[in-house]
């Protein structure tokens, strides 16, 4: 599954579902079935493929290719969003954790990578929430790897530190300057 190129070239085989687009609301507008013709080692293939389109919440239009015939346009538009919001989780744990590189060229050793890297983006999370702070998570993960090895209370450490600090207001008082050496 996969979001269909605006420029890709397919013949309609068959309408299997259409209907009128209401403004904000979200649901598939239509169903269609389609060849696309490829050419592979010289010789020109057709692949057939479901098109669906869909509309969001917000009126912007979706199309989708599948090439499963067996679940509903429903389903392919609502995996696709669950796609998506994986996607987004894991350019968040690659922005914040170390994950743009691995450690290790085993399957094992990635996955375990992976899981690690899941579990700490758990705990940081679940941090966040009961600390009931309005701090980005970039900046929690910041002020967690800088103060790990601190023996700071993170609950603590999270609710009162800031980016900026206040400076310090110093007495202007020639008198009182003299005093105190």
């Amino acid at each position: 599954m996969c979001r269909m190129k605006s420029n890709a070239v397919y013949e309609v085989v068959n309408r299997v579902f259409e209907q009128t687009p209401q403004p904000k609301e979200a649901g598939v507008l239509k169903e269609e079935h389609v060849q696309l013709k490829y050419h592979e080692d010289k010789v020109e293939k057709t692949l057939c493929l479901r098109k669906i389109t869909y509309q969001d919440d917000k009126g912007r239009i979706y199309i989708f290719s599948c090439n499963n015939f067996e679940i509903t346009n429903q389903e392919i538009a609502f995996l696709y969003k669950k796609r998506w919001n994986i996607e987004l989780l894991f350019k968040k744990l690659k922005q914040n954790f170390q994950l743009h590189y691995f450690y290790s060229e085993t399957e094992n050793g990635i996955k375990t990578q992976v899981w690690c890297t899941l579990i700490a983006h758990l705990l940081l999370k679940i941090l966040s929430v009961k600390a009931n702070t309005k701090k980005a998570f970039s900046t929690i993960c910041a002020i967690i790897r800088i103060h790990l090895i601190s023996l700071l209370e993170l609950f603590w450490l999270i609710e009162n530190t800031r980016r900026t600090y206040t400076k310090k207001k110093r007495n202007k008082d020639p008198v009182l300057q003299t005093e105190m050496f």
